[in-house]
């Protein structure tokens, strides 16, 4: 590699001004590590006349970022505008098609079109680097890819949404609603100010769970339809419930092997209060894997904001600086296999179950017969009436049952007028 590297970075929202700056500020620092001389030569948005933390250079802005190919010399591309398909695809496609190597936090790309963007970039002899895609600031994915890779994983599982741990901590901190909180994110930044949906809908950690699966067990990228789900339907009466179990909501995702089929899913689960991953809280993320031989493993940080997702840019920026060209997922992709998906209707846990109900005889032992009717028993149950307005909660814990039991007995509870709602289900984290 030569000894000055130019560099472009297209996007400028929140992550790229910031890692402008810090490519700005930490420059004499990149380049004693190094050995490298590096010069931002492009950059590119949609305007240059946002406001921003510090003036954009106009010299080197482009409004279309394919411009910057025809008329600048680059050999490292920063992509942060964090689209899945669109001009984020082309831009990165573009780039790796002109050997340029490229850096990215963009999940929703990877999880999407990873395996063709990794065999364009092994095409092409150059890095496809995105280790700040997964748990913001934590090397997860240098983790698995060098630090483990004698290692047989059979299961990845974690925090891996700083946004939605936050709104779950703060709300059992704060003893405050879902949308007072969600509002407390977005004023800090942790959370999107127009569309949050994609932190808070499971979306966001089911991409990361994709791409760690791909990487922990050396798979193509699975394309199945899995169980996804996400924190929007979590109330504070939840939060308060749990507390009294001694136990707390956390949005995990998770990926293993199961008899030598992949499962994957993305949901909130009720946690030990004394176990490791119940005790990580606001915008932390954790991640713990199991192989052989180390046992388990657990990698802990900052998940949400610029600060830990730019940290993990320059660590790819400087792993390129010092020559490392690797395999996007760790082997060459005609070694990566598309698995089985597990049957997600086999998948066990115990429940918690609220109802909302009328507070009136019989509706308890209908609840309760239903729940057998479908092979689900009752561990404890938590009754709390309302008497000034009829009605009454009902919170049940059950002993473990599938995913296909539990479906077909709560869809049956739609028909009953004592039922005042469809019940909230959470599943149970053993």
């Amino acid at each position: 590699m030569k000894n000055i590297i130019n560099i472009a970075v297209v996007g400028l929202g929140q992550v790229g001004i910031y890692l402008l700056n810090e490519l700005n500020t930490k420059k004499k620092d990149i380049e004693l590590k190094t050995g490298k001389k590096i010069n931002v030569v492009a950059v590119s948005a949609r305007s240059i006349s946002k406001k921003r933390r510090f003036k954009v250079n106009k010299k080197i802005f482009f409004k279309n970022p394919l411009e910057i190919f025809n008329k600048t010399k680059v050999d490292i591309l920063f992509e942060a505008i964090g689209m899945s398909d669109g001009i984020s695809k082309k831009v990165v496609e573009t780039a790796l098609k002109n050997k340029i190597h490229v850096i990215t936090p963009n999940k929703a790309l990877i999880s999407k079109h990873g395996d063709y963007l990794g065999k364009l970039a092994e095409d092409n002899n150059v890095n496809l680097e995105f280790e700040a895609s997964v748990a913001g600031g934590i090397p997860i994915l240098r983790t698995i890819k060098e630090g483990l890779a004698t290692n047989k994983i059979s299961k990845v599982y974690g925090i891996l949404n700083g946004t939605s741990n936050y709104i779950l901590s703060e709300m059992e901190n704060s003893n405050d609603s879902f949308s007072n909180v969600l509002k407390k994110a977005q004023k800090l930044g942790y959370a999107e100010p127009g569309n949050p949906k994609l932190d808070l809908n499971g979306f966001d950690a089911f991409a990361k769970v994709r791409i760690l699966s791909a990487l922990a067990f050396n798979t193509k990228i699975s394309k199945h339809k899995c169980l996804m789900e996400g924190i929007e339907k979590i109330e504070l009466k939840d939060i308060e419930i749990s507390n009294q179990l001694n136990l707390r909501i956390k949005l995990l995702g998770i990926s293993e092997l199961i008899n030598g089929q992949l499962f994957e899913t993305v949901h909130p689960c009720l946690v030990s209060k004394s176990s490791y991953i119940g005790n990580v809280g606001g915008v932390m993320n954790a991640v713990i894997l199991e192989g052989k031989p180390v046992g388990e493993s657990i990698l802990q940080g900052e998940g949400a904001g610029p600060g830990p997702t730019s940290s993990s840019l320059l660590s790819d920026l400087l792993s390129i600086l010092r020559g490392n060209i690797k395999k996007p997922f760790g082997i060459p992709g005609n070694k990566r296999k598309l698995i089985k998906c597990y049957n997600v209707d086999n998948y066990v846990n115990s429940l918690y179950l609220r109802f909302e109900v009328k507070d009136k005889p019989g509706v308890l032992s209908t609840i309760t017969n239903r729940l057998a009717k479908y092979k689900i028993s009752v561990k404890r149950l938590i009754q709390t009436p309302d008497k000034k307005n009829n009605k009454a909660t009902i919170v049940i814990i059950t002993h473990k049952t599938n995913e296909l039991n539990s479906k077909n007995c709560l869809s049956v509870f739609n028909k009953d007028k004592n039922i005042l709602r469809y019940p909230t289900l959470i599943r149970i984290y053993n």
